[in-house]
């Protein structure tokens, strides 16, 4: 599908989406928990409809209601096939670590983008653990032995993807043993991990921590059913927030304020550079501006790449964006993608090495490639109606976390033709 877009005045209220990784989270607990769950406001997305499948198939029941998703967990057997995980790295990864508790062997499959993207270093870490594997060059797919997972010392990097690390932690109740966790090199999108030990804590889970999250101890334990809300997701609101700093104001609703997402951390760099946001209970406003460069690490918040780097394209000066390594490993090589839309668009920007430096330019419509990845289909709309004769190729993508977002854009006052399926 194409998004074609013109020069818009952006104008209007709106709600959230609930967030895409605590739904996924909320989803492997309850499975894990004996009894029924509920998991309230979940997001129906690409993204969370794959880890739904997966868990069908390994014996967890989910009646699936518009604003209730009730799970029965805890029996999990052995599946009749493979578990395609699509093109969600969370499903992928989790449930390559709960795989491990279910008896015989599991084969997990994905999409094409996700392939290509690296599992050695969990897989390694199970094994530390008791399970065995198999997977040609430590990608997908992968053959977990089930009923393995023994417990023990283990030890993985912490700077490739947090995802591991919260899918040990996911696991590690239901070992046979203490399970000890230590990582190799300084974690890096902490606030996921901290998302993970806030859900497993609301399903009966204790571990303990170290000050740095640099060392984990879980001992066994049981998992116990629980109600379960999920709530706003500020990666998806974002893009809101930058449509209306950069073309007029968006209030939006059904956020935590205190959420432990890392990328509500887009508040503080919007008011950094320039722009007018206020915070009210549950709801954030935030008015067009003249918004000046930046330079901030974005190691903790990676998510939030494509999002700083339309708006350093239209900040006066020059920005320099760090901490981006990471962002070549998502559902595109989002660095090489930027850089690729962001010249097309006529805008001065470098890569060297772990930075994206991008000095705020006049704008020229252009095609773009969304390269089949959501966050930079949504990040490109937003330059797209300051710039106006825009058009995202391949904008059907955003169904994976934002399934809603063109039509939202369209009652702001975007104005977006799509064209085709």
């Amino acid at each position: 599908m194409k998004a074609s877009l013109s020069k818009s005045e952006i104008k209007g209220k709106v709600n959230a989406p609930s967030s895409k990784s605590y739904t996924i989270r909320g989803l492997m607990c309850a499975a894990l928990a004996k009894g029924e769950s509920e998991i309230v406001y979940p997001l129906a997305a690409d993204d969370t409809y794959a880890a739904g499948r997966v868990l069908a198939k390994i014996g967890v029941g989910l009646d699936k209601s518009p604003y209730i998703w009730r799970v029965q967990g805890g029996n999990l057997q052995r599946p009749f096939g493979r578990l395609y995980c699509g093109d969600s790295a969370a499903t992928l990864r989790f449930m390559t670590a709960i795989s491990s508790l279910i008896p015989g062997k599991v084969r997990l499959t994905t999409g094409e983008s996700l392939a290509q993207r690296p599992l050695k270093p969990l897989l390694d870490a199970l094994q530390l653990l008791g399970v065995q594997y198999t997977a040609e060059g430590g990608l997908p797919p992968v053959t977990v032995q089930g009923g393995g997972l023994k417990g023990g010392y283990t030890e993985l990097p912490g700077d490739i993807s947090s995802q591991y690390v919260s899918a040990l932690l996911l696991a590690a109740p239901l070992a046979k043993e203490t399970v000890r966790i230590k990582l190799t090199t300084p974690l890096e999108s902490k606030p996921y991990v901290l998302m993970t030990i806030e859900c497993l804590n609301k399903f009966g889970i204790g571990l303990k921590a170290s000050e740095d999250l640099q060392e984990y101890e879980i001992t066994p334990q049981k998992y116990h059913s629980a109600k379960y809300v999920v709530e706003g997701d500020w990666s998806s609101v974002s893009y809101l927030m930058a449509l209306g700093v950069a073309a007029g104001e968006v209030t939006v609703g059904n956020l935590n304020l205190s959420s432990l997402q890392g990328d509500r951390v887009i508040m503080s760099f919007l008011q950094q550079m320039g722009a007018y946001v206020t915070g009210n209970e549950n709801t954030i406003t935030v008015k067009q501006a003249k918004l000046k460069a930046i330079i901030t690490d974005l190691s903790d918040c990676i998510d939030l790449l494509p999002t700083m780097a339309v708006l350093a394209a239209v900040a006066e000066g020059t920005s320099e964006l760090h901490g981006i390594s990471r962002a070549r490993l998502k559902e595109s090589d989002r660095v090489s993608a930027l850089v690729e839309g962001l010249q097309k668009m006529g805008v001065t920007v470098r890569e060297i090495k772990d930075t994206l430096i991008i000095t705020g330019s006049q704008l020229q419509g252009a095609v773009i490639d969304a390269k089949n990845d959501h966050r930079i289909a949504m990040a490109f709309s937003i330059l797209g109606v300051i710039a106006g004769n825009t058009v995202i190729e391949g904008a059907e993508c955003v169904g994976k976390t934002y399934p809603e977002f063109w039509r939202v854009l369209q009652s702001i006052g975007g104005k977006v033709k799509k064209d085709g399926k």
